[in-house]
């Protein structure tokens, strides 16, 4: 079980029960995946961009992502419907887990001129979006290899019904949110 899952369980499940008043286990907001996207806007013209960004999530992510292709056909940006232009990856259980334990207690910290994350990227459901701007914050990415740095969305979906519920489960995270 990873330590995350395990506060999860022992210290965060009984005080979110404890101050929302649920009566059923069950009801207790959880995280049910964490979706990490990266859009690679140069795979238009060049593919080894794409490749580039793809064994880095992979590094990051620990399972292989998935090319995300446009929709649509785009004449000023010279891309056409079908083209591979980023990939994303969906977590869930052990390794969603690791990989929020390791984002808030390895590589949050190691962003430059870090004050914490904006408390108002919840989209009214409970579920929150964080945008990264350089994946060199992970320490599985080698600096010296890294040919461009790129950013990622990170996204926590959660069983929360209301922001607020969403907000309390991360705060038990540690999520570090601006006051």
């Amino acid at each position: 079980m990873a330590r995350l899952q395990q506060h999860y369980a022992e210290t965060v499940r009984p005080a979110l029960q404890e101050r929302f008043g649920y009566t059923n286990p069950m009801q207790v907001p959880r995280l049910e995946k964490v979706v990490v996207n990266m859009a690679v806007g140069k795979a238009v013209s060049d593919r080894k961009k794409l490749d580039a960004a793809f064994n880095e999530l992979t590094k990051i992510a620990g399972q292989k992502p998935l090319l995300i292709r446009a929709k649509k056909s785009v004449a000023n940006f010279k891309l056409r419907e079908g083209m591979p232009i980023g990939c994303k990856v969906t977590l869930r259980r052990e390794r969603m887990y690791e990989f929020v334990d390791r984002l808030i207690n390895i590589a949050m910290p190691r962003i430059r001129d870090f004050r914490g994350v904006n408390p108002k990227a919840f989209d009214g459901r409970g579920n929150y979006a964080l945008g990264l701007k350089e994946q060199i914050i992970f320490p599985e990415i080698n600096y010296d290899e890294v040919d461009e740095v790129r950013g990622m969305d990170v996204i926590f979906c959660t069983s929360a019904r209301t922001n607020e519920e969403a907000r309390v489960l991360l705060e038990g995270f540690q999520m570090p949110f601006v006051r």
